[in-house]
């Protein structure tokens, strides 16, 4: 029997007329699930990170300017923006938030250690109520430098 099946060249022919409709029916349901679970984008979650201008800068007052962008690159508007003390030290936190242009301008006066060359200043972003965005990834750092 099974030596029989070998040499069967009839190949799809001899499968059952209603197993060839579900497999056709099956596939073709499949590919229009997928193009329709692809194509929303309600559920996606898009991550923004921070562009601080400038990227570099030494200890005492100035002004950063923030910008909070999406995964393309595109400004987020109605975000927070939230600095805080990483290794170097803020006298606090400091807020603000974004423009119709992504851009949030905040005072800081980062210093460093006794003998401490460099350290940063991080930022976390709340994104804007009822958005598709979110911050789970860290985000750019200020690096502040001693000038020598």
């Amino acid at each position: 029997m099974s030596d029989s099946l070998w040499r069967d060249e009839r190949a799809i022919e001899g499968l059952p007329i209603r197993l060839v409709i579900a497999l056709v029916v099956g596939v073709a349901c499949l590919s229009v699930m997928m193009s329709t679970i692809s194509g929303i984008e309600t559920l996606q979650v898009t991550e923004v990170d921070v562009e601080p201008a400038p990227e570099v800068t030494t200890p005492g007052t100035q002004n950063v300017t923030v910008t909070v962008v999406d995964s393309k690159g595109s400004p987020v508007s109605g975000a927070t923006v939230v600095a805080k003390s990483g290794t170097a030290t803020l006298d606090g936190v400091r807020t603000g938030e974004t423009s119709a242009a992504g851009n949030a301008t905040l005072s800081l006066s980062p210093s460093l250690g006794s003998n401490q060359q460099d350290g940063t200043v991080v930022f976390e972003v709340k994104p804007p109520a009822g958005s598709s965005y979110e911050d789970a990834r860290s985000n750019t750092d200020l690096l502040v430098v001693e000038s020598t």
